[in-house]
């Protein structure tokens, strides 16, 4: 007697805990703490904040658009190597990014990683400092703005497009296919501080806004974090 034996190809859909990074996480704007932590290193730097309140005011005034505002806020990063680069960065997590964390939100992510869910941080910010937090044993994946390294020399010129928005939601589509990695998105989560991030919180089950203070939530449920 012959026996046919189907197999059935079982597919593992992963479960995500998606996090803002700057006021979701941390208490306040991160490019802003890094280039403040950089005048320390490199005063001469402070010749570049009224670049910086320019390109804020002409953003705010919608002359130029975000990409450009950070590209020309961040003008400080151009010529420092990455050796260099390396050892500014991981100073700055230890004395400044990682004294700015929301315990509560170190607390959800540490609860939500104990339940199996696949810890990822996406952010507006650049990668390159961002990728630091992997400090955080939790934590799985990091995307955030690329800005360009030529030569090995960092400079202030974004690779693509800014990591806001629906960037966000395709940035994190874009790794996931590249890994083969299927999600169960309606048990997923996301925190964020931001209707701008809305193309992401409508992508999961279980959004929730961050010390929001608007009055429209678009029905997501608001947590205090401290």
């Amino acid at each position: 007697m012959i026996k046919n034996t189907l197999q059935r190809k079982v597919i593992y859909l992963e479960k995500l805990a998606i996090f803002d990074v700057d006021f979701t996480i941390t208490k306040r704007e991160t490019l802003l703490e890094f280039y403040l932590f950089m005048i320390k290193k490199r005063p001469w730097i402070i010749l570049y904040f009224p670049i910086c309140i320019l390109s804020a005011l002409l953003f705010v005034i919608k002359i130029i658009p975000a990409k450009r505002t950070k590209e020309l806020f961040i003008k400080f990063i151009d010529g420092i190597d990455e050796k260099s680069m390396k050892s500014f960065v991981d100073e700055f997590y230890e004395k400044r990014l990682s004294k700015i964390f929301y315990i509560d939100a170190i607390e959800e992510i540490k609860k939500l990683k104990e339940e199996n869910f696949k810890v990822y941080l996406i952010s507006a910010s650049g990668e390159f400092y961002l990728n630091t937090l992997y400090n955080l044993p939790e934590v799985d994946k990091i995307i955030g703005t690329v800005f360009l390294k030529s030569n090995g020399v960092y400079r202030s010129k974004i690779v693509g497009r800014n990591c806001k928005g629906e960037e966000k939601v395709r940035r994190l589509k874009e790794f996931l296919n590249n890994k083969n990695i299927e999600v169960d998105f309606e048990n997923s989560y996301m925190f964020s501080d931001s209707l701008s991030d809305l193309p992401l919180l409508k992508l999961v089950g279980n959004p929730y806004l961050i010390n929001f203070k608007g009055n429209d939530t678009e029905g997501i449920k608001v947590l205090h974090w401290k």
